[in-house]
């Protein structure tokens, strides 16, 4: 009768322990940029420039993705020269974007373009 009780309380307890170490494990969030769309009408590719670093390239149809550490980061997108006919990059540097993430976060966004030029517009998870 002993052993049941004792097995009954630990049962117990480890059940209240195991949501809050699966909660702590989770020391980073996702961040999804696509150019699924064809909001940016050029066949150039983009470069994803994550704190100034070259992080990604992508043409059209194409995603990635990117486990960060919380915090807030600087996000630049920037035409990279390539093969294709006019695909040369500007001389001024493009604007950049700031974004917050915290842990367990996944925030998605995709390339949009307006008279300004290239920027990460929000998008749905769509899942």
């Amino acid at each position: 009768m002993r052993w049941s009780a004792f097995s009954l309380f630990c049962m117990l307890g480890f059940s209240a322990v195991a949501p809050q170490a699966l909660a702590a494990g989770e020391d980073y969030g996702v961040l999804i940029i696509s150019r699924e769309r064809l909001e940016v009408a050029t066949s150039c590719e983009i470069g994803i420039y994550i704190q100034d670093q070259l992080s990604a390239r992508l043409f059209q149809e194409q995603s990635t993705s990117f486990n960060l550490p919380p915090g807030q980061f600087s996000l630049r997108l920037k035409l990279l020269p390539g093969q294709a006919p006019g695909c040369n990059p500007g001389m001024l540097a493009p604007g950049s974007q700031d974004i917050t993430l915290r842990a367990g976060d996944i925030l998605k966004f995709r390339i949009a373009m307006n008279h300004q030029g290239m920027f990460l517009k929000p998008a749905g998870l769509g899942y």
